[in-house]
């Protein structure tokens, strides 16, 4: 992705994507271009002629690109227009030829940055435009935000994800959650788990400890030997290094997690160590906690196994374990150094943990839009069909979009201070509060799908579009729970108190104004409850 291929920076009006270029291109030594400018050569300045004859604009964009692409032999910095990577197959050229990096800016800031400044015919429909362009920027390889952050930093940023892609092997497919010098790859591809990924980010480790289950063990054991070996280290046997956990929610636990870290204590590690996480959600949580104590924080790298990791769980650096109140109550940020995803490993999944992995792509596509939502339900017959069954070629495109809201949104509220990271709690209030009380009886992901069945009825109750009929319709397709009726009791509803988002009385809950457009609400907790169980007592 990187040496010699270029640079696109794509992003909304007035995100900065020509100061950064120019910023960016100086401290490096590259040339750098404005597509804007390759346009206006041909006579006619841009605003004008978008004023004037916007789908003129729009060909003649085109063509510059692809001339721009076809005759780059070095890494130039190209800053494009605003709309340049939502038209035709602008993004997919670009993402072919070079890395791609949208700058982040949100609509007011924009409109404030752009106000007397040059023209900008389609600033008067800024608000519309944005919505309608944030799912074609979240496909750029990475989004860095630029809220509060001068030129300089954000050129920074961007070339920290330059470095990142440049250390991935040729050919690596790779989304990259942008936190400066702690930036990372997601990969995704086709294959099995192996060593190449690992060593190439965790190349200094002095000792490679993986920790896994023993359902996973039983399909992977080889790919875990061979995983636990990539070490520069000749420290004991490799058998040492291998830590199986039984499966289930029921080891997110402050037992389990002791006895996890006696046993790679016991077997040698050290400060200069690192963890490989190799599961699901649950692996990959109880792991990524490990990694984040044990002698005050080594790297850890996610191997996400199901759907719920790889789209979600492995990405973020949230880790955690449970405890009797609720799920997740105890935990800690640590953001891997990795996060490798490998659809093969999706055809041993379980028919029932295939299924639930689809309450959070649901999830997904509620926040992203409508293109995300008929891609899901395109491979909603997947879920409910036979075990081993092959995945649908689409569902590498939902995973790889998934994977894309997520980065994204990370990169802009790593630790959930701005609110953008709420977002990805929707139906996880009541969902949460389900899977707590279900006591091992429902999977995360079935309890999310009912949690956003719950998410429904809340908004619409709120006076939003009521959009159960269409979620209930989906799970269903799916194979998933969607009767939140049995799961309205009193231990459900008095769990909802406990949620890590109330504060006092009341919750940030995550309501749905439409399929791609939610946002978090105060509501006091009773009158969730009311809303929920009209009946119940508050």
């Amino acid at each position: 992705m990187a040496g010699t291929r270029p640079l696109f920076l794509i992003g909304f009006m007035a995100a900065g994507k020509t100061s950064v270029g120019r910023e960016l291109a100086r401290v490096t030594g590259r040339p750098f271009i404005d597509l804007d400018d390759e346009i206006a050569k041909q006579g006619e300045p841009v605003a004008a002629l978008v004023a004037r004859d916007e789908p003129e604009f729009r060909r003649r964009e085109a063509k510059a690109l692809a001339q721009l692409i076809d005759a780059s032999t070095r890494a130039i910095v190209i800053a494009t227009g605003g709309g340049a990577a939502a038209h035709g197959d602008n993004l997919t050229r670009m993402r072919a030829a070079g890395l791609v990096v949208a700058l982040g800016v949100d609509v007011d800031e924009a409109t404030r940055r752009a106000e007397g400044g040059p023209p900008r015919p389609l600033l008067a429909s800024a608000a519309e435009l944005a919505a309608k362009r944030a799912p074609v920027y979240r496909r750029a390889h990475a989004v860095v935000d630029t809220t509060g952050k001068t030129i300089a930093q954000v050129a920074a940023e961007v070339h920290q994800v330059e470095k990142s892609a440049a250390r991935l092997p040729a050919g690596t497919h790779a989304t990259f959650v942008a936190l400066g010098d702690r930036t990372y790859p997601v990969t995704l591809d086709d294959g099995l788990p192996d060593g190449g990924l690992v060593r190439a980010a965790l190349g200094s480790a002095s000792r490679i400890a993986v920790i896994t289950d023993s359902n996973v063990a039983k399909h992977y054991g080889t790919v875990e030997r061979s995983l636990a070996s990539t070490t520069l280290s000749s420290m004991g046997p490799a058998s040492e290094l291998l830590v199986e956990l039984p499966p289930g929610e029921a080891s997110k636990s402050f037992a389990m997690f002791e006895r996890v870290c006696n046993q790679l204590i016991g077997a040698g590690l050290d400060r200069g160590s690192a963890i490989v996480a190799l599961g699901g959600g649950v692996v990959g949580d109880l792991a990524g906690f490990v990694a984040s104590t044990l002698f005050r924080g080594i790297p850890v790298v996610q191997i996400p196994t199901t759907l719920v990791a790889m789209t979600d769980a492995a990405i973020g650096g949230k880790t955690a374990i449970d405890v009797p109140a609720g799920k997740n109550l105890v935990g800690a940020f640590h953001q891997p150094r990795l996060v490798a995803c490998h659809t093969q490993t999706l055809t041993t999944l379980p028919a029932r943990e295939r299924r639930a992995g689809f309450g959070e792509l649901w999830k997904y596509a509620l926040l992203d839009g409508p293109d995300l939502w008929r891609a899901v339900a395109a491979c909603a017959a997947w879920a409910a069909g036979p075990e081993q069954a092959a995945p649908p070629c689409d569902l590498r495109h939902v995973i790889e979009r998934s994977i894309a809201y997520k980065a994204a949104i990370v990169g802009r509220d790593e630790r959930e201070r701005t609110g953008q990271r709420a977002l990805l709690n929707l139906g996880h209030t009541v969902g949460h509060a389900i899977e707590s009380a279900s006591d091992g009886a429902l999977l995360h992901g079935e309890a999310v799908g009912l949690g956003l069945v719950a998410a429904c009825r809340v908004s619409a109750a709120l006076g939003f579009p009521d959009l159960e009929r269409e979620v209930v319709a989906g799970l269903t397709a799916s194979g998933l729970p969607s009767d939140l009726s049995p799961w309205l009791r009193d231990d459900v509803l008095a769990r909802i108190q406990v949620d890590k988002k109330r504060i006092g009385a009341k919750l940030k809950f995550l309501v749905i104004r439409e399929v791609g457009a939610c946002e978090p609400v105060e509501i006091d907790v009773t009158d969730v409850r009311r809303i929920l169980r009209p009946t119940s007592s508050t």
